[in-house]
């Protein structure tokens, strides 16, 4: 396990590209964490790591946002979902297969079905208003 600490939400993107430079297809990166702390932006450095320059947005209305000429990232909002069915209608698994790198916000609602290789990213409130503290396991940086 490893901890870090960002100040500002470049540092948060930055961590993210660090780890997107060494995915490769079929991971899963799973992220925990209340609303507000940053999800969407570490998976915006996540995709600048993999060399995507696709804007990156919060898929929270459509579920899943796909990156990349071949679908090299997917990036799904898990929020809404709670049973195996609904897991099931957003492409979870057919994206897994497919070779994409996944990025899970709300992992919290599938953590049954995450892979045991998955990256696991907990982002929390720090000390300060802008501070959050970004606990990875699953991949060395």
């Amino acid at each position: 396990m490893q901890q870090f600490v960002s100040k500002k939400e470049a540092d948060t993107r930055a961590l993210g590209q660090r780890i997107g430079a060494s995915l490769h297809g079929g991971r899963v990166v799973a992220l925990f964490g209340p609303m507000g702390m940053g999800k969407t932006v570490f998976v915006t450095g996540v995709a600048r790591g993999m060399g995507l320059s696709d804007a990156v947005s919060s898929p929270t209305f459509a579920i899943v946002n796909v990156y990349g000429a071949n679908d090299e990232l997917c990036h799904f909002d898990m929020y809404r979902v709670h049973t195996w069915e609904d897991l099931a209608s957003t492409g979870f698994f057919e994206y897994m297969d497919a070779g994409s790198v996944l990025c899970v916000e709300w992992s919290e609602n599938i953590e049954n079905a995450l892979p045991e290789d998955a990256v696991r990213v907990t982002i929390a409130p720090g000390a300060e208003e802008n501070e959050r503290i970004i606990t990875i396991e699953g991949i060395e940086l």
